[in-house]
């Protein structure tokens, strides 16, 4: 896998991390292997599984960065003696730091939420009662906006609150190493699409990224799993895997988090 299909969600798996009550341990020894016993208890423990998928993506990262690592050591000896030009050094080095980024960044992700750790027991509380989960970003009028457009378009506020948390961590001015945008991380080309002319203003963003999942769900004949790889990924990945999550390890640990948090809840 290509290491820019790669970096691109690593800032986004954190804020889940308040859909585990307080006391989740996320580090597991790598040279820990599971019993059967052990095995069948992840996969009967929800928030198992999820800390088996935050622990699979930040190994991800972290060996894309030891690999990054190594390949510009070698880069810098072929630069040294010619056989490669400034610019491929240079991007190398870029693609380096933006991976170095995503390391620190998920560190501090996953400490803004542990404080939001009391709203995430009422959410866990909620669905775990079969009563419509209650959510908040934080921001009233974020709030209000997600309801008004998830209304209009008519697709459920609580899933465009869920995959907002994890394009963004609800940050209106997030900007992803890839031109990604504001809360709803809009690349320019779908901001255009839809009218957006400044992905940064905080109703024109949810506006444009509701109207897309609304797209794609109706793309994908309600498939919320579907929708939310060719959130990811782009519809057309999703189509030429025949209608499937591409096999791409960034796309599958992204559609798996937001389910965790989102459990059977259809779009309306």
């Amino acid at each position: 896998m290509a290491s820019s299909d790669i970096l691109n969600c690593l800032k986004k798996a954190a804020l889940l991390l308040g859909f585990v009550v307080i006391g989740l341990i996320f580090a597991v020894p790598a040279q820990a292997q599971e019993t059967p016993a052990q095995e069948n208890s992840v996969k009967n423990d929800p928030k198992g599984e999820l800390k088996s998928s935050l622990n699979d993506l930040s190994n991800l990262y972290q060996n894309e960065v030891q690999r990054l690592e190594k390949r510009q050591e070698q880069s810098q000896h072929l630069y040294s003696d010619g056989l490669i030009s400034r610019v491929e050094l240079e991007n190398g080095a870029k693609a380096l730091a933006e991976a170095r980024a995503k390391v620190e960044a998920v560190a501090k992700e996953i400490a803004a939420a542990n404080q939001a750790a009391a709203i995430a027991a009422n959410v866990v509380a909620a669905e775990l009662s079969g009563v419509e989960p209650a959510w908040t970003t934080g921001n009233n009028r974020v709030d209000n906006l997600i309801r008004y457009y998830g209304k209009q378009y008519s697709v459920d506020p609580y899933l465009v609150y869920c995959l907002m948390s994890q394009e963004s961590s609800f940050a209106a001015g997030a900007t992803s190493p890839k031109g990604a945008q504001g809360l709803m991380q809009l690349m320019p080309g779908t901001a255009a699409r839809y009218g957006v002319t400044n992905p940064y203003d905080i109703a024109q963003n949810i506006m444009g990224g509701t109207r897309y999942l609304k797209d794609l769900l109706k793309m994908f004949n309600g498939r919320v799993d579907l929708a939310l790889a060719g959130y990811n990924a782009g519809e057309g990945a999703v189509m030429k895997y025949g209608n499937s999550v591409p096999p791409y390890d960034e796309t599958r640990n992204y559609v798996r988090l937001i389910l965790k948090r989102y459990g059977k809840k259809q779009a309306s």
